[in-house]
């Protein structure tokens, strides 16, 4: 149930990503981020082998509960001897019983470290899952991110293919050199050739989002969503208070109290328990028959545990540093993608308030006075570029903006809450 809401909750996170319904195709269909999180969790062998270590913990702990078997023993005295003793005559035999009983709160302490050894397992499923979750959405922004280059590129090259006509006529006009439609030609094969460096990494990034998903290949059509949606995070204080919450850290408390039952357990080793025994014995000699009891206590003098005692001791006073060390790379983590993505904001406030509007400006106005005599092929070309290059900085920052917002919520475990802009 976890997975299943906080995959709906980061899924609404990233509303921008959400598209229609899947659209069946004849090949494949689309497939949107909810999808993709859902698969991903369904498929994820790392999930899977969190929730095997749950059941490793389970059977530990039910082992840990377990009492001491008794023991069943039969002994034959004074037989197959010299003398009055040979044969079995003046055999004795006794059959006994016998149960060893721990004291001092030994099985509560092994109770106690198998229960903490289960809360563990299940809470480093929680954050397994974070994790697939995360990935899985980063992944997904890369085709989607991938998918639009290429778009864009496609645009361009339709673009310089539209100039083709207006570029012959200005040939046979003599307005231009023949050199011109070389050159178009040439700036249409460079846009071509992005495009294809484009189209491996698309390749890539299918590939990897299918392996997150189960598959060894893609077997999915086009990727939906938006990324021209964005919004203003919240302070990184609050990250950082909200990274508490994550189950890696919360995990820590758990093995706290596992290493806690630890050292209580070999504190406890060296008391000795009591192992009581009964028994019948008969005296074939003279056919009578005895009861025999027997209480046996170990002496704690030799081995009294102190190796055991210190290591337990040194494993508790580390948990405290290993959670730090952890608490201190979330950090870590989280501050990059907190400033990758406030880089990516306001690096499209640049592209969109200035970038973006001036460039489309001078090439619509390069454009048309292009067939007017008045700019250079060269000039437009230059123009389309600038455009296209624009637009492309522009998808790549959306994408890193949003690989932030996923990345820091894998770490927070919520919805990023973010002030929504409207698209542009």
């Amino acid at each position: 149930m976890f997975c299943r809401r906080l995959a709906a909750r980061i899924a609404c996170a990233l509303a921008i990503l959400i598209s229609p319904p899947l659209v069946l195709t004849s090949h494949a269909q689309t497939l949107t981020m909810r999808a993709a999180l859902s698969r991903a969790l369904a498929a994820s062998p790392r999930l899977t082998a969190a929730e095997r270590d749950v059941g490793i913990a389970t059977g530990q702990r039910i082992q840990a509960g377990a009492l001491l078997n008794p023991e069943l023993s039969y002994e034959q005295d004074n037989s197959f001897g010299s003398g009055i003793y040979r044969g079995t005559k003046s055999a004795e035999t006794t059959l006994q019983i016998s149960q060893a009983f721990e004291l001092f709160g030994k099985r509560d302490a092994r109770i106690a470290a198998g229960q903490a050894g289960i809360e563990v397992a299940a809470i480093q499923r929680k954050a397994v899952r974070l994790e697939v979750l995360s990935e899985t959405a980063i992944a997904f922004l890369s085709v989607l991110g991938a998918q639009r280059r290429i778009q864009i590129l496609d645009e361009q090259i339709a673009a310089i293919d539209r100039l083709t006509p207006l570029l012959r006529r200005r040939v046979e006009a003599g307005a231009s050199s023949p050199a011109e439609t070389g050159r178009a030609e040439v700036a249409s094969a460079l846009v071509k050739a992005d495009r294809e460096r484009f189209k491996a990494t698309l390749a890539s990034a299918r590939r990897e989002l299918a392996v997150l998903m189960g598959d060894r290949a893609a077997k999915f059509g086009e990727v939906s969503g938006r990324l021209d949606t964005t919004g203003r995070p919240p302070t990184f204080q609050s990250v950082v208070a909200a990274i508490d919450a994550n189950p890696q850290l919360v995990r820590w408390t758990a093995v706290f109290a596992q290493r806690n039952a630890e050292l209580l357990m070999a504190r406890l080793k060296p008391y000795p328990d009591v192992r009581i025994a009964a028994g019948w014995r008969h005296f074939n000699e003279t056919n009578d028959d005895a009861a025999r009891l027997t209480v046996s206590v170990p002496i704690p003098v030799f081995d009294q545990n102190q190796g055991n005692i210190l290591s337990a001791q040194e494993s508790l006073a580390k948990t405290g540093a290993e959670r730090e060390a952890n608490r201190n790379t979330l950090i870590v983590i989280a501050g990059r993608a907190y400033d990758s993505l406030q880089g990516s904001l306001r690096e499209l406030a640049v592209l969109r308030e200035t970038a973006i509007p001036k460039a489309t400006e001078a090439s619509e106005a390069i454009s048309q006075g292009y067939g007017q005599g008045r700019f250079t092929l060269l000039e437009v070309l230059d123009a389309q570029a600038s455009v296209t290059q624009a637009r492309l900085r522009e998808q790549e920052a959306l994408q890193n903006f949003h690989a932030g917002v996923a990345t820091i919520e894998g770490l927070v475990g919520n919805p990023f809450a973010l002030a929504r802009e409207s698209a542009r």
